[in-house]
């Protein structure tokens, strides 16, 4: 099954031995062959570097595990199940524009049937790449928050944080939704069943990880789960919601292109 990484620092860090640790996940370590991808910010954008191929023996991906700095990261290796394409519209993460800003997702788990026309969340206005349940999910998602979220200001402000733990758990309930997401600031991580979390320092940078599975480069790893949503900024735990029993959102209009 598809296994997530996420980082966040108060300032750029370097990846190794992280990200290089993933990348093996990708098909060597654990069964996810079926592709992989980073997305990390730079600036005032986000990069990013996927391709449909086995991330365990990408060239392309190893010469980034060495290289790469940054401060804000989600990265994904992909076990296509059920069966897509293996194209690179349906290779993880996906970036999107809302709210006037880059967002980016990466989701681990199933949850078929759900976002249809027909559906208990089907998204409104929203363009798809690729055809992968999980980014019919990235735009549902991102249809509920913008409802809420400050149109100016520190994006800390107001309660998206809970729009988001809401449609989490609403999706969450026809099948297994465990994510990590990002506007730019925030590092958002939906841990349904599955995904643990680690904090350690880097030079002067607090930094937090969190992976679907520990890797050995650091620790101790502990669950973030079940059914919670954490958020992280700048390399530190900012809020921690419980998500059973989170209301349903309301319909409403969206911002996602």
């Amino acid at each position: 099954m598809c296994e997530l990484f996420g980082l966040s620092s108060a300032q750029p860090v370097p990846l190794a031995p992280l990200l290089a640790e993933f990348a093996q996940r990708g098909g060597a370590t654990a069964d996810n062959p079926d592709g992989w991808g980073v997305a990390y910010r730079e600036t005032d954008r986000f990069v990013l570097d996927k391709e449909p191929v086995r991330g365990a023996s990408s060239a392309r991906l190893a010469a980034l595990a060495r290289t790469l700095h940054a401060g804000l990261v989600i990265a994904h290796v992909r076990k296509a199940d059920p069966p897509t394409a293996l194209t690179l519209a349906n290779t993880h993460p996906f970036v999107r524009a809302c709210c006037g800003l880059d967002w980016a997702f990466a989701h681990n788990g199933k949850i078929p049937e759900i976002l249809g026309p027909a559906s208990c969340c089907p998204p409104r206005q929203c363009h798809y790449a690729g055809a992968t349940d999980s980014e019919q999910a990235f735009c549902y998602l991102l249809q509920e928050i913008a409802r809420v979220f400050p149109q100016a200001g520190d994006p800390v402000d107001g309660d998206w944080f809970t729009a988001a733990a809401a449609t989490s758990e609403l999706i969450a309930t026809h099948g297994q939704f465990n994510f990590l997401l990002s506007d730019g600031v925030h590092l958002i991580a939906h841990a349904h069943d599955r995904l643990h979390g680690a904090r350690l320092e880097i030079g002067d940078a607090a930094v937090a990880v969190v992976a679907s599975e520990p890797l050995g480069a650091v620790g101790p790893w502990q669950s973030l789960g079940p059914r919670r949503l954490h958020v992280y900024r700048a390399g530190v735990p900012l809020v921690s919601l419980e998500t059973s029993g989170a209301p349903r959102p309301a319909v409403g209009s969206n911002q996602v292109h």
